[in-house]
């Protein structure tokens, strides 16, 4: 059986931000392949959510986070998100090459990329 997929207006501002880059710097095309590539790891993660790893960051605010790399060829973006028994919660989608207990904490765009 499949969890429900719900994602939070952070996760869904990251989307937004990471689609409009990369529109501007490698066209719509791209874009879209990133938006279909978090699709599918959302749906792989309905399905295994404990496929991801837990993360071990300082901040209450992050507790009970796990981490799941985005599809190939979009690996270095991470989507972190909790799950329960019936919901994956999408908390949010960053480029993992950042200070991630940072980032995780800034509002979608805050910082460029």
């Amino acid at each position: 059986m499949s969890l429900r997929v719900q994602r939070s207006e952070w996760f869904v501002g990251d989307l937004e931000h990471y689609a409009a880059w990369y529109d501007r710097e490698a066209g719509w095309g791209i874009a879209e392949r990133y938006l279909r590539a978090v699709a599918a790891t959302l749906a792989r993660l309905a399905e295994r959510p404990t496929m991801g790893h837990r993360t071990g960051f300082d901040a209450p605010e992050l507790s009970g986070l796990r981490c799941q790399q985005v599809e190939k060829p979009f690996q270095k973006h991470l989507i972190f998100y909790r799950h329960s028994e019936t919901t994956i919660s999408a908390e949010r989608a960053v480029q993992g090459a950042r200070d991630l207990p940072k980032r995780l904490l800034q509002l979608p765009g805050a910082e460029s990329d």
